[in-house]
Parts: structure tokens; sequence; C-alpha cells
């Protein structure tokens, strides 16, 4: 039986990802080398991802269009919801994915790149997203708001995550 995984921001080849910092200085990804990240991405996806499984991915693939091609050594079979860096026309990315879109509805939840406006949350159980990297989304009282769940690699592992995982964290968190 084929599994549903989630995953955000691989940003495969971008050696800006490997200088950013987190708000309390440390690195936000372990790696130097753009090139050393993406093998380790590959093969943390693939530790968990069987080729029969599907990926959604959140968005921001690649920062440059000849590192599209990278999620090609990633199994299973790929859904693109389209990031704020995924610039490159449909045709550099339909080779890799199986269908692309701005968003997706699953489970009752919406599926989408950027965090949605909280006023535009009512209709969905939550919203499962990319974008933040470590961050989360905070209520004006600056707690998160358990609406949102985050699955940018540096919230999931540097892997992707089953879905029944997100939505049992998503369940707990409203319970």
């Amino acid at each position: 039986m084929a599994n549903t995984f989630l995953i955000a921001d691989t940003h495969f080849g971008h050696a800006g990802v490997c200088k950013f910092l987190r708000a309390d200085g440390g690195k936000l990804r372990p790696w130097d080398d753009p090139l050393e990240m993406d093998d380790a991405l590959v093969d943390a996806w693939n530790a968990v991802v069987r080729p029969q499984d599907k990926v959604y991915h959140l968005g921001d693939v690649s920062m440059a269009r000849r590192h599209i091609a990278t999620i090609a050594r990633c199994n299973g079979t790929k859904v693109l919801i389209k990031g704020n860096h995924d610039l490159f026309p449909l045709d550099d990315y339909l080779p890799h994915f199986k269908d692309v879109r701005g968003s997706h509805v699953l489970s009752g939840m919406i599926l989408t790149h950027i965090p949605v406006h909280p006023d535009s949350l009512d209709r969905w159980q939550a919203n499962i997203h990319g974008h933040l990297h470590s961050e989360r989304v905070l209520r004006p009282d600056g707690q998160p708001d358990l609406r949102y769940h985050c699955v940018s690699v540096e919230q999931t592992g540097f892997a992707p995550v089953a879905l029944e995982e997100v939505l049992s964290q998503i369940r707990g968190a409203a319970g």
C-alpha cells in the first residue's frame, strides 16, 4: 500500500540557504556545500519514501533551473505545490512531477507554500505549508497558531514526513 508524504523548501543547489541562520544565531542547515546538502536531502528522502509512495512538495524545490532535476533522484510520485521560488516555466517541472498546483485540499487541510491568511482559514481544518523554514505562524499573543503546520525540511528532520503523522499532530494540537 502506498503512503503519502509532505515536504517543503528543499532548495536544491542553493548555496545561500547553507548560510542562513536561525533567530538564535545557529545555522539553519548543517551543510556548507549545497551539493553535499542535496545528497543528504535525497538520501533522507529515499530512506522514508518508497517508489510507489506519493509526495506533496509544498514549494521551493530549487533556486536554479539546473537543480530542479535533483528531484528526479527522489523516490515517489511527486506533486508540486509551487512556492515563491518556483519561478521557472511549467515545462521545467513537468518531467519530475505528476502535477503542479498553486494549492491543494487533502483530508480537509489546505496545502500551500506560503501560509494562508488567518481570515481565509475557516473553510479548512488546518493549513499545511512551507516557506517559514524554522519559524511558526504565531497568534497575536505570540503563541504558535495550531491551525498551521509547517513541513519545511528544517522542521521535519530534513526528510518528508508522513501525512498520517502530520494529521495526528494537528488533531492532537486541536484536542
